[in-house]
């Protein structure tokens, strides 16, 4: 998968990875991918409901440890 754009948010809680990944999506091109590193545990089920309220396609979302990955494509 070719990522176009990564975003750090561990340590950060609901609502900062939404917010921080809803303005990088804003300064991306239509079909680029996004890239949100998250240490949030609530961030899985926050991404799944923000990309059906958005439109962005949640690509995959993973666990690695205590870190959780997910790759959103912007709409």
């Amino acid at each position: 998968m070719n990522v176009n754009k990564e975003l750090d948010t561990r340590g950060l809680n609901c609502p900062l990875p939404i917010l921080k990944t809803k303005k990088a999506l804003a300064e991306m091109q239509a079909g680029e991918v996004l890239r949100v590193v998250s240490t949030d545990p609530g961030s899985t089920r926050d991404f799944q409901a923000f990309a059906r309220q958005t439109g962005h396609e949640l690509v995959e979302q993973s666990a690695v440890g205590s870190e959780f990955i997910h790759l959103l494509r912007r709409r």
